[in-house]
C-alpha cells in the first residue's frame, strides 16, 4: 500500500480547462461569485457551479457567504504557491496561451501572487534583500536575519504582530514570468501592504497588476539600494 500524499485528485481538479482558469483567477487573492468565475472559464453559470462544488470539496477553493451573496477563495496560500509553480512549469514546456493582451507587460513586471508581490519587481526585492543580508536562504529555506529585522522595522512593519500570525514570517514562491523566486509568507504580504501604504504602488482595479508611479518606482530602488 502506497503512503503520503496523493497528488492525483489535485491535479486532476487543477487540469481541468474551466477550473484552471477558474483557480487563475482567484490568484488574485480577490473574493469573486459564481457568476465572475463562470465568465472567466467562458462556461454557464450552472457548469460553473459543478466545478465550484468539486474545487471547494477538494480543498482548493473556500466559500464565504456575504449577504445575498456567496464568494470564492483559494482556501490558502499554499494554493496560489502550487499554482504559480504551475504556471512556472507551463512556460519552461511552452505551454502558453495564444492570446496575449496589453496588460500583459504590467503582469510581468509586478502582480499580486495571493497576497505578496510577484513578477520582475517582487524577484527584486527579494534578490536585494537576500544580497543585503537582511535574509538569508540556504537549502530552500529563507530566514530574517538580525539585519533585516532592523530594516523592516525602519520600513514601518510591526514583526511582532506578524510573529502572531499562524503562518510562516518567510517562505519563497516560485515565480513563474521570471523564473526565479519571491517572497511569500506574512511578511511578503506586509511588505505589499506598506508599499500600498506609502502610495508607491496600487492594486489594478481590473486584475492582478501592481502598477508602481514614477516616483514611488524610484522610492522602491532606493529601499533596495540600501
Amino acid at each position: 500500500m502506497k503512503e503520503g500524499p496523493s497528488i492525483a485528485q489535485i491535479a486532476s481538479l487543477a487540469g481541468d480547462p474551466a477550473r484552471a482558469n477558474m483557480l487563475a483567477a482567484l490568484i488574485s487573492g480577490k473574493a469573486l461569485t459564481a457568476s465572475e468565475l463562470a465568465n472567466e472559464a467562458g462556461v454557464t453559470l450552472q457548469t460553473a457551479s459543478s466545478h465550484l462544488g468539486k474545487l471547494e470539496a477538494g480543498g482548493l477553493i473556500a466559500g464565504v457567504k456575504q449577504g445575498r451573496h456567496r464568494y470564492f477563495r483559494l482556501s490558502g496560500g499554499d494554493v496560489a504557491e502550487m499554482l504559480e509553480s504551475m504556471m512556472g512549469v507551463a512556460a519552461r514546456a511552452g505551454h502558453l496561451r495564444t492570446r496575449t493582451g496589453p496588460s500583459d507587460p504590467l503582469i510581468r513586471k509586478a502582480r499580486v501572487c495571493y497576497d505578496h508581490l510577484a513578477g520582475e519587481m517582487g524577484v527584486r526585492l527579494f534578490e536585494s534583500l537576500t544580497a543585503a543580508g537582511n535574509l538569508a536562504a540556504r537549502d530552500g529555506e529563507v530566514r530574517l536575519t538580525r539585519r533585516g529585522e532592523s530594516f523592516t522595522a525602519e520600513f514601518g512593519i510591526d514583526l511582532a504582530a506578524l510573529a502572531s500570525q499562524r503562518r510562516p514570517l518567510c517562505k519563497t514562491c516560485l515565480d513563474w514570468s521570471m523564473r526565479r523566486h519571491h517572497l511569500a509568507g506574512s511578511l511578503g504580504a506586509a511588505l505589499l501592504e506598506r508599499l500600498y501604504a506609502l502610495k508607491w504602488a496600487a492594486r489594478d482595479k481590473h486584475g492582478r497588476a501592481v502598477i508602481f508611479s514614477r516616483s514611488g518606482e524610484a522610492k522602491f530602488a532606493k529601499l533596495l539600494a540600501r
